[in-house]
């Protein structure tokens, strides 16, 4: 019987990378290419024409670590990793477990209990509601983290006792608003908590107390927001000058910084104006933007810019009449060379 055999399959060759092949940029065609890696974008780029030519591209350089400082508290400047928040308690380098369905649900509990202190959670909510506040009133980043540096204060030196964390809140934000030149109005801080006017307008003057008392040299306040680089000097209240920017902004003028600088110029005047002098800044805002937008020939109604204001109709059209009856001497000297419009200017 005749033996069969079964041929060996012929070997592959082991794949060696080619190093003879040449990326050249298909738009520049240059040739050596001058080509960038992009390493914090992962990119690579042709240098010359910006076309990008690889994505993902893997970081294969050494990252230089030394261990000289584990003994000064690993106090490696050659690491990487975000900085510490000054507003946290603690070294801020736990493990956190996820939670993870009927899994996760136990030890995520249990780690809570352990490593989360009362005052930790107590602080970390209020963080989260300051931060959802300054959002809702479009405040920007630089009030939540004064507003946050504030209630740590608060919280550090036992201040305030007795008082409501939804006031203090409130109070904390409004002095930020102030320190860090947002305007925000005391009735639009107000009308985001359920706490009454009255009690806030208490905490907001025992803050004030507060931040004078612990301002000195003793006890500076410093933080990496420039505003409390010094010490804490109590502000006025809005102005209508002030409130003429984010009005104008929310009307939606086609030429708003020109609406906004005649308002802004009649808003600075009205103080020279004894009927107007005391009537709240919302209406006399919304009265010199009411007279801008006629001189600009971009019109809108009072009622328009009512609703802006946060104030009603007649407000602002009584606060306009007593503009308007001194529209000659005001207007004169902002347009000296005559003003634009002015047959279009409404009597009220």
């Amino acid at each position: 019987m005749a033996d069969f055999i079964i041929p060996k399959p012929p070997q592959q060759e082991k794949f060696k990378e080619n190093l003879q092949n040449l990326l050249i940029c298909p738009e520049c065609k240059e040739d050596p290419p001058h080509l960038v890696e992009e390493f914090s974008s992962g990119d690579m780029v042709c240098g010359d024409c910006g076309l990008v030519l690889g994505e993902r591209i893997i970081d294969t350089r050494s990252e230089w670590r030394t261990f000289s400082n584990d003994d000064q508290g690993n106090d490696d400047p050659s690491r990487v990793g975000d900085g510490p928040n000054q507003l946290i308690d603690g070294d801020q380098l736990q493990t956190t477990i996820a939670f993870d369905g009927k899994n996760g649900k136990n030890l995520s509990h249990l780690q809570n209990k352990i490593t989360q202190d009362k005052n930790s959670k107590q602080l970390m909510q209020a963080y989260r509601d300051i931060q959802g506040l300054t959002d809702s009133i479009n405040a920007g980043t630089q009030v939540a983290n004064a507003a946050k540096h504030i209630y740590k204060l608060v919280e550090d030196n036992k201040a305030l006792k007795g008082k409501s964390q939804e006031a203090i809140t409130a109070g904390c934000i409004f002095i930020a608003c102030r320190q860090t030149g947002v305007p925000r109005t005391f009735r639009e801080i107000y009308s985001l908590t359920k706490v009454s006017k009255k009690e806030i307008g208490r905490v907001f003057k025992q803050l004030e107390s507060f931040l004078q008392k612990i301002g000195g040299e003793e006890h500076a306040i410093t933080t990496s927001i420039p505003t409390f680089n010094q010490q804490y000097q109590g502000k006025g209240s809005t102005t209508a000058t002030e409130l003429c920017a984010r009005y104008c902004s929310n009307l939606n003028f086609r030429n708003s910084v020109a609406v906004e600088d005649v308002a802004r110029q009649l808003a600075d005047k009205t103080s020279t104006i004894s009927e107007l002098a005391g009537r709240s800044p919302l209406s006399v805002a919304a009265a010199c933007i009411y007279m801008a937008s006629h001189i600009r020939n971009e019109s809108r109604t009072s009622k328009e810019i009512a609703a802006v204001a946060g104030v009603s109709d007649g407000t602002v059209k009584t606060a306009y009449r007593l503009l308007h009856s001194k529209k000659d001497k005001l207007l004169a000297e902002i347009f000296p060379e005559g003003v634009p419009n002015l047959d279009k200017l409404p009597a009220n």
